[in-house]
């Protein structure tokens, strides 16, 4: 999650979404310098969000997407479990708020 909290980072993750890229492609849509990009994928990488393929002299950068699919699911737990206590709440009020009349 950390390493999704930057929003150039999340602008790479949402790059990498369309195909795999090297950094120059990468940051030919970004307006941050090229060795920034190499930075922020660092940081994706050790996050084991994105990983590195050696194509020749080139390092393409590909989005993981069973790392993607693991983010999801953990942010659907939070919310089934939030939403859950909410949901018993509210029952739990409308209960009280019956009981009172």
């Amino acid at each position: 999650m950390a390493a999704l909290g930057d929003p150039k980072r999340r602008a790479i993750v949402e790059r990498l979404r369309r195909s795999p890229a090297p950094v120059g492609k990468i940051a030919e849509t970004l307006p941050v310098p090229r060795p920034a990009v190499s930075q922020h994928l660092k940081v994706l990488t050790g996050a084991d969000l994105v990983t590195v393929d050696p194509f020749g002299a080139r390092r393409i950068y590909i989005l993981r997407p069973e790392a993607i699919a693991d983010l999801r699911a953990w942010c659907d737990w939070l919310c089934d479990d939030a939403l859950t206590a909410f949901s018993a709440e509210a029952r739990r009020i409308a209960a009280q708020e019956k009981d009172n009349k």
